[in-house]
């Protein structure tokens, strides 16, 4: 018995070590959609097909690591992406407009269809997942499920305040923003963060609305999940999504920040997974 148990161990060890190996090894690939050079990684042979839609200067390995390393590939069909300007989609570099939700939408249908996936659910993160509900609300009959977090229908003073907080990235920390220096440059970052503030305080000033009219639109369940202690997003607009969206139920992690997925993982992935497949 204790020679099965540690050679278990042992298999049950290697296992995982593989698994690693094959994330790591995993190639991505360019595509073209409309002119615009997108990045993208394609995992997994499940009958459910999933889109993971970054946030802000966000890629496919820096926002969704644990998600294409852990979810159950027989049960899913991964499809991850660099928005367009974002990670390894450039170039061109990223183009700030008032529509940039909204093209992000765009782009990302388009690459599903160019891909030839028809049906697909969504996992929207931060930026990503206010693309994610205009997606949904634009191409009702292309997605089966949403799941966003971090995310928000209009904008509020106190987040503002809290993106010019942020505006200045010698005060972030080395673990933040390390690996976005060593993928943009420190003066690509630079301006690339400085311009996202700069379209977030227009929107803001312009009446603050990002989607709201796009709730009602939304036609397939969608999951909220909302950290608690989420810095980046005003308390009340997990209720306000709730509230707004026909079928949809809403998750809260009581300590959890922004980045719930990366932080809670294994929950994240167990709760997501039982959604889109119930």
């Amino acid at each position: 018995m204790f020679l099965f148990k540690n050679t278990l161990k042992l298999t049950q060890k290697n296992l995982k070590l593989l698994a690693k190996m094959s994330s790591e090894t995993l190639k991505t690939h360019k595509i073209d959609v409309d002119g615009q050079t997108i990045n993208y990684l394609k995992v997994g042979n499940g009958p459910k097909t999933v889109l993971c839609f970054p946030g802000a200067l966000g890629t496919i390995w820096s926002d969704f690591k644990p998600q294409l390393e852990n979810l159950d590939r027989d049960k899913f069909t991964i499809v991850a992406w660099d928005p367009p300007g974002y990670g390894y989609s450039r170039p061109p570099n990223r183009n700030f407009g008032i529509n940039f939700y909204r093209n992000d939408a765009i782009c990302a249908e388009k690459l599903m269809n160019k891909l030839g996936i028809n049906k697909y659910s969504l996992l929207g993160w931060s930026d990503g997942g206010i693309s994610s509900m205009i997606l949904s609300a634009k191409y009702p009959e292309k997605v089966e499920k949403l799941v966003c977090w971090g995310s928000n229908a209009y904008i509020v003073a106190d987040e503002v305040k809290q993106c010019e907080s942020l505006r200045d990235i010698s005060k972030w920390s080395d673990k933040m923003k390390a690996p976005l220096i060593a993928l943009y440059t420190e003066k690509g970052l630079l301006d690339m963060w400085n311009a996202w503030c700069d379209t977030f305080v227009k929107l803001y000033e312009n009446g603050g609305d990002i989607c709201k009219a796009e709730l009602k639109q939304i036609k397939c369940p969608v999951f909220i999940l909302h950290g608690d202690k989420d810095p980046m997003v005003a308390a009340e607009h997990p209720d306000y999504l709730l509230s707004n969206i026909k079928m949809a139920k809403l998750h809260r992690f009581p300590n959890g920040k922004h980045n719930i997925h990366l932080r809670y993982a294994e929950e994240f992935n167990s709760l997501v997974t039982k959604f889109l497949l119930e």
